[in-house]
């Protein structure tokens, strides 16, 4: 048992994913033997609905100077950005006056940089210094610190009050959530908003998308509980848009309670949650089940691969990996490589089973029969590149939504 990092009510795990390393820790052979492992499980708050990690792990260990993820790696994500910057110019900057952004784990600046081209006042936070030199060296204003509620006082007393303020794939990662609510409250002036999108616990249910677990993901978010968390801070959601990034998100708007008109897409995305039961225990139970289903077919198929004498790449040296090889105990005798075009990735191995990564090439000039897609959230521009400009023919795999053999054509 432990207690809800939101309401601090008891929460119990409905299940284990046993010890996992970092996700994003990719490593040199010589740092094996001091690799951090931890337990990895997840638990549901009957109160106030929040899906949530049991153990944490510090956040130092995930957000540093080698941090491996940088955001314009991906065509798609970048497009994403420039789009959800669109969004927010077109409905909440437009007719104000010197407007100010500020954008929560702005990563490389892959989004903030659509305003600086534009000469809007923007601040990124970003404390992995490796990408955030990145931002500043396309001179996005970028600070490398934690952000929470101490921070957003400095930022007031520098910045003042913030017409928007944005996250990506980072709300979800900060399990003391009341400090840094706090703090967006005291930034947002009085008709601010706060937009961000992080990976929805609809869609895990869903798709049976368990990749979506790591160390990383504190929480799971879904509107009524990202409702529940807001009330407390006098502040609601106001609007909801589901996205397809991350194999499928939820893009929240909060604004301060009583100040904007709700959308009525609030009401139908709570309906759709009481249909598929994300407030109920049992929907988790159940989920559990088709988690473990999903490892079995797995593992079943890649050694029958094996048996068979077939070659087996991974192609995407995802975070999300980390989850589905440790879990799977899919190991450098089932899959011979991982491709990557991540630099920082090449040449080192996976977290926790220790597949080596290797460069995009090693797989472009020498095509293997199968090709575990890991990126699977990216399966249509990948398989279309591949196929098309490269002339893949061998098979791929997936395991989301369902294990299955897609043949390329």
């Amino acid at each position: 048992m432990t207690n809800c990092l939101v309401c601090k009510n008891k929460i119990k795990p409905f299940i284990s994913f046993g010890k996992q390393p970092i996700a994003n820790g990719f490593l040199t052979s010589q740092e094996f033997q001091k690799e951090y492992f931890y337990n990895l499980a997840v638990g549901f708050c009957p109160i106030c609905t929040m899906v949530q990690l049991t153990e944490l792990v510090d956040r130092e260990k995930m957000f540093h100077t080698n941090y491996a993820f940088f955001s314009s790696t991906s065509r798609g994500m970048a497009k994403h950005f420039e789009e959800f910057a669109q969004f927010i110019k077109n409905k909440y900057l437009k007719n104000k006056h010197d407007p100010f952004v500020i954008e929560m784990g702005s990563n490389d600046g892959i989004m903030l940089r659509h305003f600086a081209k534009e000469e809007i006042n923007h601040l990124g936070i970003e404390p992995s210094k490796n990408v955030a030199r990145v931002a500043m060296s396309n001179d996005i204003n970028t600070t490398t610190k934690f952000f929470d509620e101490e921070l957003a006082k400095e930022i007031l007393s520098q910045y003042g009050q913030a017409d928007a303020f944005l996250g990506a794939n980072v709300m979800c990662h900060i399990p003391y959530i009341h400090s840094v609510i706090a703090g967006i409250k005291l930034l947002l002036k009085p008709k601010g908003v706060l937009v961000f999108e992080d990976p929805y616990v609809g869609d895990i249910v869903q798709k049976t998308s368990y990749d979506q677990i790591y160390d990383e993901h504190a929480f799971y978010f879904s509107v009524r509980s990202i409702n529940n968390l807001m009330k407390m801070h006098k502040l609601e959601v106001i609007d909801v848009a589901p996205q397809n990034t991350h194999g499928g998100s939820m893009r929240y708007t909060i604004g301060h309670i009583d100040t904007h008109k709700i959308s009525p897409k609030v009401k139908k995305q709570l309906k759709i949650e009481s249909a598929l039961g994300l407030h109920r225990p049992k929907t988790y139970a159940s989920l559990a089940k088709k988690i473990n289903n999903s490892r079995e077919g797995l593992i079943t198929l890649l050694k029958n691969l094996k048996k068979q004498g077939k070659r087996v790449v991974a192609y995407g040296a995802t975070s999300k990996s980390t989850t589905i090889t440790n879990y799977c105990k899919i190991t450098p005798d089932l899959i011979e490589f991982i491709s990557d075009t991540t630099p920082i990735k090449q040449g080192k191995y996976s977290p926790g089973t220790h597949i080596p990564v290797k460069a995009y090439e090693k797989f472009q000039n020498n095509h293997p029969d199968y090709a575990l897609l890991f990126a699977w959230n990216h399966a249509k521009e990948i398989m279309e590149k591949e196929r098309q400009k490269n002339g893949y023919k061998g098979k791929w795999i997936v395991y989301i939504p369902k294990v299955k053999i897609i043949k390329s054509v």
